[in-house]
């Protein structure tokens, strides 16, 4: 299966997704590209890492992963985020896809 461009593999087998987000939105869901990220919309506030948690349980529940698969790597204080997936097994399919 191709990767979309925001997904890479590590060579010890994690992904790496990097993501924009924005915070404060009315309800947390994909919402498209943003350049080379995935953009996702998070219902919480960029205030004391609850938007960084929220992306988190997010991503646990849209993926069908339990929440200590998932690792913030990068962007903890910013928009631009990369989150480590380990062991991701088959939950790309749950992932929105490039466009053609």
């Amino acid at each position: 299966m191709k990767l979309p461009a925001y997904a890479r593999l590590e060579k010890s087998g994690a992904l790496l997704l990097d993501l924009w987000v924005q915070p404060g939105a009315s309800r947390s869901g994909f919402a498209g590209r943003h350049g080379e990220r995935l953009k996702v919309r998070l219902a919480a506030p960029p205030l004391e890492g609850r938007a960084n948690r929220e992306l988190l349980k997010f991503l646990a529940a849209e993926l069908g992963l339990p929440r200590s698969r998932l690792e913030l790597v990068a962007g903890a204080h910013g928009r631009g985020k990369t989150v480590r997936v380990s062991a991701p097994g088959d939950f790309l399919k749950h992932l929105p896809v490039d466009e053609p």
